[in-house]
Parts: C-alpha cells; structure tokens; sequence
C-alpha cells in the first residue's frame, strides 16, 4: 500500500514536525506497516476536519488532477474513461469539471449507481474493446484515459476508441515492461500517447484538498468501504473482485 494518512513523530523535512497529520505516499509501499519511513516531499498536511479514512482519497485525487494538469485544457472536449474504479471514478470527476462536454465511462462492472456523482454522461457496461469497436467516427472521443492498468489489453481500446488528432493517456500501472502498440492506428489517427508518475507531489496534495473543498459530496461517495487493519486480508480479497457499489477500500489503522 502507498496512500497513506499517518502521524508525523519524527521529520528531518522542513515543512514537517511531529504531531503533523499528513497525507501523501509510502515511497516503500508499505503503508500497513506501523512506522513509516517516506520521503518527506511526498506528504502534505490536510484538513483535519476530515477523518483520516477519507482523507486518504487526497492522495489517489492528486495523482489524477496532475495527470489531468498534463492532458491540457479539456473544455468542450468528449472524454472516454477506460475502467471506472476508484482512479476511472476520480478522472470522470476532474474532466467533467474541468469543462469536458461529455464524459462517457466503460467498465465490465456496473458502475451506474454511481454515475452522476461523478460526473459521467454516459455509463457503458462493457470490455473496452467492445465499447470501442461499437463507436461510428462521429462518436469517438477526443480525449481517451487508460484508467485499468496491471494487464496489456486496454491499451489498444484506447488507440482504436480515439477520434482522430486526439489524446491518449495511459494512467494505470503496467504490470509488464513492454506492451504491444499498434503503431499504424497511432501513426495514422495522428494520436498523442501521453503518461508517467506524479510529481509536485505537496503542491497537488495541496490541490486536492481545495478540490474536495469545492466539491465536498465526493466525500461521502469515494470511499464506500473501511476494513480495519486486523482484516486486511478481507480488503484485498475484495479490492482484487470489484463489484457493484463497492468503490475505494480504506484500511483504519486505528488501535
């Protein structure tokens, strides 16, 4: 586990004290660990007003809105949304209100129950290759997110389902260190191919409490699910098998 919300007992970074609460990453993953060792410039005070197993939605919302900062202005643009889990969620949330005109998510999963609350336009159950091969040319999305990660298959859905001249981002984490790319799609669709991590980490953990400021509903309908720390087990076990109104699982490390 990397998202973290934990105390500070000890700092050697400047903007950090003992006593500090503070979200961000576990740079070793290892966040079910009791003491952590982390890069101080990875973690960020938070309002404390928020209970720390919904605080930790900060970390996961900063990933997006940088990845998002890097896509440019998303206005008026069509948006599709590879995977609707957690992260998918949050990217169908940000582009909507960062201006896109329609934002349609694909996930084998059901995900209407929540589809307003994020912001999405247009629920579509199914495999992305599905979702993708039915689209006629003027149904394509402008901009694609790759929101699955861990496996090879969502990143030709993603080429395919893109209008012409427009964006691809591939978010999720690769499992493999090489995936097989169609480069003709690419080359003659004239596709931009964008990715990597997060950095600024402090400024955008500071960007995502304003955002959740602003946008407060969000914090009753991110985090459906809170195991404690002696059930772990049980979280993973339902992390792996998404379903229906399961969402983000938080683990409480309370004693």
């Amino acid at each position: 586990m990397h998202e973290i919300v934990g105390e500070v007992v000890a700092s050697r970074h400047p903007e950090h004290s003992p006593g500090d609460l503070v979200v961000g990453w576990a740079s070793m993953f290892d966040g079910i660990a009791e003491l952590v060792v982390t890069d101080g410039d990875g973690l960020a005070r938070y309002d404390t007003g928020l209970p720390a197993t919904t605080a930790v939605m900060l970390q996961p919302l900063a990933c997006v809105l940088y990845a998002v900062e890097q896509l440019g202005d998303v206005s008026g643009q069509t948006v599709g949304v590879i995977g609707q889990g957690p992260i998918g969620l949050l990217f169908s949330h940000v582009l909507k209100a960062r201006g896109a005109t329609r934002v349609t998510g694909v996930d084998p999963v059901d995900r209407s129950d929540v589809a307003s609350a994020f912001g999405v336009d247009e629920m579509v159950t199914a495999r992305a290759e599905r979702w993708a091969g039915s689209l006629s040319d003027a149904d394509r999305p402008s901009v694609v997110v790759e929101a699955v990660g861990h496996q090879i298959s969502t990143l030709q859905p993603a080429l395919d389902a893109a209008a012409p001249g427009g964006q691809v981002f591939y978010f999720g984490v690769p499992d493999d260190p090489v995936y097989p790319f169609d480069m003709m799609t690419f080359l003659r669709k004239n596709l931009i191919l964008r990715s990597g991590v997060t950095l600024e980490r402090r400024r955008v953990l500071a960007d995502a409490g304003r955002y959740l400021a602003a946008h407060p509903a969000l914090r009753d309908c991110y985090v459906s699910h809170v195991h404690p720390v002696a059930d772990v087990q049980a979280a993973f076990s339902a992390a792996i098998a998404p379903r229906p109104g399961q969402v983000k699982i938080a683990v409480d490390m309370s004693p």
